[in-house]
């Protein structure tokens, strides 16, 4: 039997933080586990290296910037690696493409497109340890790509996919909570948690897992725990479904922050000029998120979210605009954030929304837009008022 297990940039921060861990994983071995483990960049080292890149200029090639931010992961890999076989336990250090990891789309936002699960059994025949380079893969033309954000949970689960479907996630939280710790002290750990609801938290804030890894997990069947680095066995197994979890309507709240509001006011009223700014905001790769739109009399209010760190893409996309549809004037926000609250229960429950708006109204907290999904119900908010907001939700829903 094969387990995949990842370990977070904070965890494989220091060398002596990668011995305890190859302590940890020699012991493992000593019960006859193969394992295949997934790192991180130590700490902060891939903030160290955009920083170096932006040293030289604000907009650094993308091909190359995954070419650099590459060198974090395989810094980790080769350190374990030394550190196990220097334990008398055989081990051996792959990078994306030598564990059989391809990819396809743009420079630093890759995804997986298929992994060759033959090499690593192959590895795991000879040795008792693959330390795998999370985060990176190859393209096709051989060029070596970057996964975007929480891109070592993604290599991780797409692993156990292929392999025994076994997935162990270790980082600096103990599991996932009804609400970020760091915003509300009081928040509870959630021992169990099904796939759609740990899908949307990630979609909507949550920093605990990336939501294409959970997508992986259900998507084929791999039983993925998450825990804290080297501590108890205390961590939260996420999972299909069960009766008992559906019989409270709200499992968490969820906040992003560094959220960008845009406002596009005087579009002209058609569906073609709906239809054509959302096709340019995609020619430019924006991620939109929280979309609203208004009409009165012959003009169109659109209003969407994105992420801050995709304003590079917006700023392109919003200049392509205001050139095709001269009329048109755009807002924009910096200082916003989503709140949202999430529970599988809410398929069934009444009464959820109601409560949400007399919170707001009680606490006097604005809001600037709404959106629901079948398990969701999403705020956007002034980021001064996330503590506030969150600790009256988790108040009201006993989280």
């Amino acid at each position: 039997m094969t387990t995949v297990l990842k370990f977070g940039g904070s965890s494989v921060a220091t060398v002596e933080q990668i011995q305890s861990i190859a302590n940890y994983l020699k012991s493992r071995a000593a019960e006859g586990e193969k394992l295949v483990v997934v790192v991180s960049a130590m700490g902060k080292m891939t903030d160290s290296l955009i920083a170096q890149a932006q040293a030289i200029t604000d907009r650094p090639e993308r091909r190359e910037l995954d070419r650099l931010l590459a060198i974090g992961e395989e810094q980790t890999i080769s350190l374990l690696s030394i550190a196990l076989n220097s334990l008398g336990v055989k081990a051996l250090s792959q990078t994306g493409a030598q564990a059989g990891i391809s990819t396809m789309g743009l420079h630093t936002k890759s995804k997986i497109k298929q992994i060759d699960g033959n090499l690593l059994r192959q590895k795991l025949e000879t040795y008792d340890v693959v330390i795998v380079a999370g985060f990176q893969g190859v393209n096709e033309l051989g060029d070596v790509t970057t996964l975007g954000r929480g891109g070592s949970d993604t290599t991780a689960v797409a692993l156990a996919a292929v392999l025994d479907k076994r997935c162990e996630i270790y980082t600096d939280v103990d599991g996932v909570y009804t609400a970020d710790p760091r915003i509300h002290a009081a928040a509870q750990p959630i021992p169990h948690i099904s796939y759609d609801e740990m899908m949307e938290m990630s979609a909507l804030g949550s920093k605990v897992m990336e939501m294409r890894s959970v997508e992986l997990g259900k998507k084929y069947g791999v039983h993925i725990f998450v825990g804290k680095t080297l501590e108890s066995k205390r961590g939260t197994w996420i999972m299909e479904a069960t009766e008992t979890m559906e019989q409270k309507a709200v499992t968490s709240v969820s906040v992003t922050k560094n959220v960008l509001t845009v406002s596009i006011k005087h579009v002209p009223q058609t569906n073609a000029a709906v239809a054509d700014i959302f096709e340019l905001l995609s020619n430019r790769h924006v991620n939109i998120d929280m979309i609203s739109q208004t009409t009165f009399d012959s003009d169109i209010f659109l209003s969407f979210s994105c992420p801050l760190d995709e304003e590079e893409f917006l700023d392109e996309a919003l200049k392509d605009i205001m050139d095709r549809f001269t009329t048109v004037k755009v807002d924009r926000h910096n200082q916003h954030a989503k709140l949202s609250v999430v529970g599988i229960g809410m398929r069934d429950a009444t009464g959820v929304a109601s409560k949400l708006f007399a919170i707001f109204r009680a606490e006097n907290i604005p809001f600037y837009q709404v959106t629901t999904s079948e398990i969701s119900i999403s705020y956007t908010i002034a980021q001064a008022d996330i503590e506030r907001t969150v600790a009256a939700i988790a108040n009201a829903f006993e989280l």
